[in-house]
């Protein structure tokens, strides 16, 4: 097991952030993460020590509660550094049990608190740990970068590196090149030469990950709040103090745009309504000068002040409430979880944690948890580079998921819709759309596609007149676009039923070679691991000789994905110990799945908890090889596998990606009408991956 202990040189490094980014890189590549933060820092004692919070919200670790910083100062004010450096230690120890890497943050430099750098080195020192350095790009030039970093080396190991794994720079200016920097920095000192410090990462200044909430301003402010709308999840990208005329600020009115103006402006009140009824997601009104817009011109606006634009009022003037808002922390607040997932993504994301594999040798054991299993799916989705087909091109988070995916460079996606429609919903949401995005127009290409229909479907009768009425479905006509090669997958779902997306294909990609039957998986991201479900979401009530094809066609997903493939029949019994006919159909089809494909390990019929839990596994079955370690879940029937992936993702609080098809030629795939935008994005890599295979999984 190795140690990383990350020091901050300079103020303001993001060493939050930048921790909690190298866990997730680090899970990525499938290494078991402990994390600590020994000592707590924060102005309010009453808040949660934010790194270890968010470890356990977000990346679902345990690190032990750190010690208060009233502590740390009563000691070394009676000069017990070594009873402090036991208590550091003592905690290190409950983070570092069967992990293959820890992962150790330090101390920011603070004025009232001018022990840091000393307490840093000695904590690296104690805990024998590598040392990562970290710090601030934005507004240093590289020798002033290699001066902090020298002093550092010097602080942490002495003239050679020593015990330096290497540097992070955060927020380095989107014009500047990393390895430029990286190689201006080596120059500028021969102390970096002499220790030739690998840059382990070069994480952009990006504003939009510094976009506070509605409801932190108004926090902040201690606003009176008139209505909230959508407090809670708009955010603060631009801030629009004005008292000028209306047609000087309607180009100001843009998506997350908070609109700051006296409240007897009732011209520019009018002008904000206006553009919420317009359907632009402002992020909000804030009235000032403790006035408010006569009770007339509230009236008119009420649809639009009833809706999602939140709209406060502050007691303060204009100059003193923005002032107030300059001052507002840059840090994100405890509850919001969902900035910092980004925030976490994002680190991750320009973090090159390959160096430090040296010093970590093989991991215990071979995993595919689920930052792994999201890293290795947007890699393999990358190469693939596939063109991928969405029917619904003017629904709004399938707009925003296509763009997410060309700037990502995922996957190319082709939108079926009306151009000037899907460019307005586009503003209208804040998303810029890549130039590369396909837009394609059904009403200029649809009857090219139907001579192709006719021939397919000729078999049962369809004339043109008929293919043409059936091409009005932008899903049959993407589905035509597949069976004809032009795309490579389709993903379909955001606002049609899975009927709708699935008919088409069975009509005219069908089945692929082998295949008796179209099913579905979902993969479930749990803490430790990925797991498979099968089927929720396609087939009602199989029989056994369906339920084999399931269990088949489930573990060659699993397999396809990296998930090592043990599959567990479930029923309400485990073995032969119950009867019925619910649980002799599943008997029979592990006899048919077993004698089919001796090569899987399969065995049921099985309880969940004698499938998940080993000590129940050993208990129920134990000379089974998939009691209690169970990767693939099969179940008997849609009602009990779509009420259970539910109630697992819901009550544990677990992502699931899908559900992802089984059995067809090419691959198509189904969304929830209740996807987020990272569900389809996922979804369109998943389909990706699917077609460069070569066929349907």
């Amino acid at each position: 097991m190795q140690t990383f202990f990350l020091a901050p040189i300079g103020f303001n490094a993001g060493l939050t952030s930048v921790a909690l980014g190298a866990i997730h890189s680090l899970e990525q590549a499938g290494l078991r993460v402990g994390f600590v933060k020994p000592i707590a820092q924060g102005a309010d004692p009453k808040e949660p020590e934010r790194s270890t919070h968010f470890a356990r919200a977000i990346c679902r670790l345990n690190p032990p509660e750190p010690i208060p910083m009233e502590r740390v100062e009563h000691l070394l004010s009676k000069g017990q550094v070594d009873q402090l450096m036991e208590e550091v230690v003592s905690l290190y120890q409950q983070a570092a049990n069967q992990v293959d890497v820890v992962l150790v943050e330090g101390l920011v430099p603070d004025q009232k608190q001018v022990f840091s750098t000393f307490l840093n080195t000695k904590i690296a020192r104690n805990l024998q740990a590598q040392t990562i350095l970290v710090s601030a790009a934005d507004n240093l030039a590289s020798h002033e970068i290699a001066e902090q970093l020298e002093m550092s080396i010097q602080a942490f190991g002495g003239g050679q590196g020593g015990q330096i794994a290497g540097y992070i720079l955060n927020r380095v200016p989107k014009d500047q090149d990393a390895q430029d920097i990286a190689t201006e920095v080596l120059e500028s000192s021969s102390l970096m030469k002499k220790a030739r410090l690998p840059m382990l990462g070069a994480i952009p200044h990006e504003p939009e990950l510094l976009a506070p909430r509605t409801l932190d301003v108004a926090n902040h402010l201690k606003a009176r709040l008139l209505h909230a709308g959508q407090l809670t999840s708009r955010r603060v990208r631009t801030m629009v103090v004005t008292a000028r005329t209306v047609p000087n600020i309607v180009h100001l009115l843009k998506p997350g745009a908070l609109i700051i103006t006296p409240g007897d402006r009732e011209d520019i009140v009018l002008a904000t309504a206006m553009a919420a009824m317009n359907g632009v997601p402002l992020a909000g009104l804030l009235l000032t000068c403790d006035s408010m817009p006569d009770p007339r011109i509230m009236l008119l606006c009420q649809q639009a002040f009833t809706g999602g634009m939140p709209v406060m009022a502050s007691e303060s003037n204009t100059f003193d409430t923005s002032s107030a808002l300059n001052n507002m922390s840059l840090q994100v607040p405890s509850d919001d979880r969902e900035r910092m997932e980004r925030v976490i993504e994002f680190v991750a994301e320009h973090l090159n944690v390959a160096p430090l594999k040296q010093y970590i040798g093989t991991p215990q054991e071979l995993r595919l948890p689920p930052p792994a299993f999201r890293y290795q799916l947007m890699e393999k989705a990358r190469k693939a580079n596939k063109r991928i087909v969405l029917p619904e091109g003017n629904e709004p988070r399938t707009i925003q998921a296509a763009a997410i995916c060309h700037e990502k460079g995922i996957a190319r996606c082709v939108l079926i819709g009306q151009r000037a429609e899907i460019l307005q919903v586009a503003e209208a949401q804040g998303v810029t759309l890549p130039e590369s995005v396909e837009i394609i127009d059904p009403n200029e290409v649809r009857g090219r596609y139907v001579p192709p229909m006719v021939e397919l479907r000729k078999s049962k009768g369809l004339n043109a007149p008929m293919a043409e009425q059936q091409l009005e479905d932008n899903v049959v006509m993407g589905t035509m676009m597949l069976a004809l090669d032009e795309v490579d997958g389709l993903v379909s779902g955001a606002v049609h039923t899975t009927a709708n997306t699935i008919r088409p294909a069975l009509q005219l990609i069908k089945t692929a070679p082998g295949a008796r039957i179209v099913s579905s998986v979902f993969f479930m991201l749990m803490p430790e691991q990925v797991l498979v479900y099968g089927d929720c979401a396609v087939n009602p009530d199989p029989d056994a000789e369906q339920l084999a094809d399931i269990a088949i066609q489930s573990a060659d997903s699993a397999a396809a994905f990296g998930i090592p493939p043990r599959v567990a029949m479930i029923s309400y019994s485990t073995g032969s110990s119950g009867s019925g006919s619910d649980v002799e159909k599943v008997r029979e089809a592990t006899r048919i799945a077993k004698e089919k494909r001796p090569d899987l390990m399969i065995d049921g019929p099985m309880q969940y908890d004698a499938a998940s839990v080993e000590s129940v596994g050993r208990q129920k079955a134990p000379d089974s090889a998939v009691a209690g370690r169970a990767t693939v879940f099969v179940f008997p029937d849609l009602n009990t596998g779509n009420t259970t992936y539910k109630a697992v993702q819901r009550s544990a609080n677990v992502v699931s990606v899908g559900p992802m098809l089984q059995g067809l030629r090419k691959p198509v795939n189904d969304l929830s009408r209740g996807a987020l935008v990272d569900d389809i994005v996922y979804t369109i890599a998943l389909t990706a991956l699917q077609a460069e295979q070569g066929e349907s999984i």
